[in-house]
């Protein structure tokens, strides 16, 4: 059963051609705004790493990563899931001092991903990871690097905006960032499941960042799911804007301060995944041998869908969808790429 939707009235700003050229116009504009604001220089990344490593990220612990076999490597590959702790080994390896950091494109499929206007099949991101001190570890940090980010976003949109006046018909993004934690978002509407929770504050505030994302909480549930291992779960959480088109918070980036050697070391127990201290990556993480990082993901066709006011996800990247979906949106005229 297809969980997409056409909102009552919509139709799109920009022709097919066009949205294809706003597209390269946002992440030209967007990644380099990104990349000074932030200090960051780009790098190539991997599509697939060994399962051995302990590189790939296991989201919230049930997804199924697409596997394979390289013979003539001898040697399995997954399909990364998020770069989150190969970014980390990339600092360590490319002895990034502190205050720098590094940029990348992301491309992942996650197969058991539920399909919808926001959720597809193919993801594409911009990774980034920065090495801070000891110092820095702190929740200033965490929001300096948040307002940066949405200010490159909001900047992003004006340039848009500037090439396409028919945009200018959708509401400015506030620049503005209404800060919150998890638990007192829950403490605020106990009543409210999490997605909800982020609907009716974002709509009531527009720009917002829920921050300590993957602990459990007073109700005994975590906001959202989190690995154990490259986010501290005191110290990440999403940014998430009010998407008028689908009336619907629209999390735009995860990001946090990583780990550090105790706080991986407490997670994963709390977390029941004590098996992984046997993994290359935790052993270094955990003997203290990586860089204390920050970094985080940001989606590259929820950014365009949210700048160029679309409905779909699909109308923005190229993926697959169910034949009700496809059918649905071109009897109503819009093209799904």
């Amino acid at each position: 059963m297809s969980a997409s939707y056409i909102p009552e009235g919509y139709a799109p700003h920009l022709s097919l051609y066009q949205t294809q050229s706003a597209i390269s116009l946002i992440k030209r504009v967007f990644q380099d705004s990104l990349a000074r604001a932030l200090n960051l220089k780009r790098v190539s990344a991997p599509l697939f790493v060994e399962p051995s490593s302990g590189l790939n990220d296991d989201l919230n612990g049930v997804e199924r990563p697409v596997s394979f076999d390289i013979p003539h490597a001898g040697a399995d590959a997954q399909v990364v899931h998020s770069l989150a702790k190969w970014k980390r080994m990339a600092l360590y390896r490319y002895d990034i001092l502190p205050g720098k950091g590094i940029y990348t494109d992301m491309n992942a499929i996650r197969r058991d991903e539920e399909l919808d206007n926001l959720h597809s099949v193919y993801v594409d991101q911009w990774d980034w990871e920065k090495v801070i001190t000891e110092e820095s570890r702190t929740e200033f940090t965490l929001h300096q690097a948040v307002q940066s980010i949405v200010e490159s976003i909001c900047d992003t949109q004006l340039t848009v905006r500037g090439k396409y006046p028919q945009l200018c018909s959708t509401p400015l993004l506030n620049r503005h960032v209404t800060f919150i934690t998890s638990q007192e978002l829950e403490d605020m509407y106990p009543q409210l499941t999490p997605k909800q929770r982020e609907n009716v504050f974002a709509e009531e505030h527009g720009t917002i960042f829920i921050q300590g994302i993957g602990g459990k909480l007073k109700s005994g549930k975590p906001h959202d799911g989190r690995a154990p291992d490259y986010d501290d779960w005191a110290l990440n959480g999403d940014i998430l804007f009010w998407h008028p088109v689908l009336s619907c918070a629209m999390e735009i980036s995860s990001m946090g301060i990583r780990v550090s050697p105790e706080s991986l070391d407490r997670q994963l127990t709390l977390a029941g995944c004590d098996n992984r201290r046997a993994l290359p990556f935790h052993q270094m993480l955990l003997e203290g041998k990586l860089p204390l990082t920050m970094g985080g993901g940001i989606g590259q066709s929820r950014l365009c869908m949210l700048l160029l006011g679309k409905a779909h996800i699909g109308e923005v990247q190229s993926s697959i969808w169910d034949e009700t979906t496809r059918k649905a949106f071109a009897d109503a005229g819009i093209t799904l790429l």
